[in-house]
């Protein structure tokens, strides 16, 4: 090694000697789950990279633009951290109720002194957290035309009112007292939070009873696929209760045709009537 590269090597090791590359850092983050107006507990774990002890230890969390809220104080204070060591802050944070499920960074700031030290010193980066939310299906279903042996539609309508999308929903019916008419299987996509989708089957009734049964499979928040068995029995009429109940009209065309004939016929007989009348007078002058 040359005189020069050796002097420079010295001078290095000498800065780091003396002037260590360190500070006192974020070392860990414990965080509870987080879910959409919930609230859950935060701890950060500071440590004291220094050689040197350091004095009035302050961490601020900075909620500036972000769907959170501390519960308290959004900073915490330490008299001292002894060099090599660490100092734990708990923090409560509420997430706002419309927030959407994902990651997210909370900016930070640590001053402190180093003892013996007049200057005040500065960190500052980010800490991540993760808001959780699972969708949450509810299902109904609506007819047209729930006559038995006429063709109607039965309406499968699927409702999120959970904090999360469900992403790659799918529907396949199983008839069990009605035939399919149209595909038994409906490919709906994403339904979003606070929002419902349908899924139409075109069918005849053959029951008095049937049920709608149907295999529901979505993707959840995590990616997880999720597979559900609906049962749910359907309400349908005889002809004449649907009639009577307005949901068909009676079909009066038979009697109008009736009508119409018994004209007919009457006419034809007084024609006749009148046309023998008329012979009679006739004969008689």
């Amino acid at each position: 090694m040359g005189k020069q590269a050796f002097a420079t090597t010295l001078a290095l090791l000498l800065i780091l000697i003396l002037n260590p590359v360190s500070a006192v850092i974020v070392d860990s983050v414990r965080a509870e789950s987080f879910s959409p107006g919930k609230q859950a507990s935060v701890e950060i774990t500071l440590e004291n990279a220094l050689v040197n002890d350091v004095e009035d230890v302050t961490l601020n969390l900075d909620f500036t633009n972000l769907p959170f809220i501390p519960i308290g104080s959004s900073s915490a204070g330490f008299d001292e951290i002894e060099s090599d060591k660490d100092a734990r802050a708990t923090f409560i944070i509420r997430a706002a109720n419309d927030i959407s499920p994902g990651d997210y960074q909370i900016p930070y700031t640590i001053t402190y002194f180093i003892s013996g030290e007049e200057t005040e010193r500065k960190r500052e980066g980010s800490i991540g957290i993760s808001v959780f939310a699972q969708p949450s299906l509810s299902y109904t279903i609506n007819t047209e035309n729930p006559v038995i042996g006429q063709e109607g539609t039965i309406i499968f309508k699927i409702v999120n009112s959970g904090f999360a999308d469900a992403k790659f929903v799918s529907v396949k019916a199983i008839p069990d007292g009605f035939t399919i008419l149209s595909e038994n299987e409906a490919y709906i996509g994403t339904i979003d939070s606070d929002d419902f989708e349908t899924a139409e089957f075109d069918v005849i009734f053959k029951s008095s009873k049937p049920r709608f049964s149907a295999i529901v499979e979505y993707t959840d928040f995590n990616n997880e696929k999720i597979t559900k068995t609906i049962e749910m029995p359907v309400t349908v009429y005889t002809k004449e209760k649907a009639i009577e109940l307005g949901i068909i009209e009676k079909n009066n065309t038979p009697l109008y045709i009736g009508a119409v004939l018994a004209i007919l016929i009457l006419w034809f007989v007084w024609r006749a009537i009148a046309k023998r009348r008329r012979l009679k007078r006739s004969q008689r002058s």
